[in-house]
């Protein structure tokens, strides 16, 4: 009796183990993504009053893993009288600092070029952000971006919207 119960005990906590380890899913790497923002960008010229106003934002990339991904950012709309923004699109690499399972927080790096209807520049850009799964692919995220940072104006950025993983 004592030589089947120690099977008996064995095979028990091997499933409990494979039922444990069914409900970890490991990601799969390199993992794309898409996702899209409304945007509530700021122009904010040197002795000047500011301008701001809301436009839409797509976002896409790849995570290389669980602490680096490339994210590309396109952008445009909203206007406040004398300034439209027709678009930005930029290119960024991102650090990524997994809080928990399900929340991150990201910083960004890279180059934008922007597009007013007055004028188009480019330059270094950098921003930080949060995100958090509500579904297995689905996640909610925001971020701050200092876009454009020119010795007479500064444009920046505040969005908020969704990701999908695939």
């Amino acid at each position: 009796m004592k030589l089947l119960a120690i099977p008996a005990a064995l095979l028990i906590t091997g499933a409990f183990a494979t039922a444990a380890q069914a409900q970890y899913q490991v990601p799969m790497y390199p993992q794309g993504y898409v996702g899209g923002d409304a945007m509530f960008w700021d122009l904010n010229p040197d002795g000047a009053s500011s301008t701001n106003s809301t436009g839409l934002r797509i976002r896409g990339g790849a995570q290389f893993n669980e602490f680096f991904a490339a994210e590309a950012h396109v952008g445009a709309g909203g206007s406040d009288g004398d300034v439209e923004l027709d678009y930005l699109v930029g290119a960024y690499a991102k650090g990524i600092a997994p809080i928990s399972e399900e929340f991150r927080l990201y910083g960004l790096v890279g180059m934008t070029e922007v597009d007013f209807d007055m004028d188009r520049e480019n330059g270094f850009s950098y921003g930080a952000g949060a995100e958090f799964d509500v579904a297995p692919n689905l996640a909610v995220g925001a971020d701050y971006m200092r876009y454009l940072d020119k010795s007479d104006y500064t444009f920046d950025a505040a969005s908020v919207g969704v990701r999908f993983r695939f």
